[in-house]
């Protein structure tokens, strides 16, 4: 990866109209256009995953990668015609197993399941060209499997993207950003180049590319509490807080 800090941005569901279960990861189409125009008018530009970590082209001032979880019907409709009016990229993480069906693994978090986008809706998307990665066959937590239901997870879900979609599939998000050293070693034996988890701070040339950080956006963050979160992984709120418990440093004269 680049010298440089970079965002990587995690979203999951577009509409004007949340529901209250899900409220918390859901971005209203117009707060996402806000959004996006926010990290126009700070001077990022969105750059995929591979330009990042492969660094195959000259990087951006202020580069960000913008992902999107889970595949929720809405990101064709919502998302996609702010990313492309702006000429940003994206990654959408698609649950293989579960496309045109319903998020069964919401159902025990938070009482709802969600529609997920059909096969044509994701061929959209690449049409569009924007990438689709990987989010398992079913949205397990991937250390609680065994060896052999985990290698099914990972190997099949890209298995069936690639001959559906017609392209290859190299990048992964670990349901829940769970994973451990077992899961992160059947990611690299299934042939994936980068994974994303949940770890919530901004990702630098160190990270291992199978064990990424992500900077999650919520669904009540103000427009400040973004550019904070782009610039550091903290809300506004962290940030003061965090400020505020620092010890005093005496001054030197």
């Amino acid at each position: 990866m680049t010298q440089a800090a970079v965002p990587i941005l995690m979203y999951h569901q577009f509409t004007p109209r949340p529901a209250p279960e899900f409220r918390r990861y859901t971005i209203t189409p117009r707060r996402f256009a806000a959004q996006m125009t926010c990290l126009s008018l700070m001077g990022y530009r969105a750059v995929g995953l591979d330009a990042v970590l492969q660094r195959r082209h000259a990087l951006p001032r202020r580069p960000v990668v913008i992902t999107f979880d889970d595949g929720i019907d809405g990101c064709c409709e919502y998302a996609m015609p702010v990313l492309t009016a702006r000429r940003f990229t994206a990654t959408f993480y698609v649950v293989a197993g579960l496309v045109g069906q319903r998020s069964r693994w919401t159902r025990p978090e938070v009482g709802i399941e969600l529609p997920l986008m059909d096969w044509p809706a994701l061929r959209t998307l690449r049409a569009a060209g924007f990438d689709l990665g990987s989010h398992t066959m079913s949205h397990p937590r991937l250390p609680t499997l065994s060896a052999a239901a985990c290698h099914e997870e990972l190997g099949a879900s890209r298995r069936l993207l690639e001959d559906r979609l017609g392209h290859e599939v190299a990048h992964l998000a670990y349901p829940f950003g769970a994973f451990d050293a077992a899961v992160r070693s059947v990611a690299a034996d299934a042939g994936y180049r980068s994974a994303c988890s949940t770890r919530p701070r901004l990702a630098t040339a160190e990270d291992d590319p199978l064990a990424l950080p992500r900077v999650n956006v919520y669904g009540h963050d103000s427009l400040l509490d973004f550019a904070c979160r782009v610039w550091s992984a903290r809300s506004a709120r962290d940030l003061i807080h965090r400020r505020r418990a620092s010890p005093a440093v005496p001054s030197p004269t």
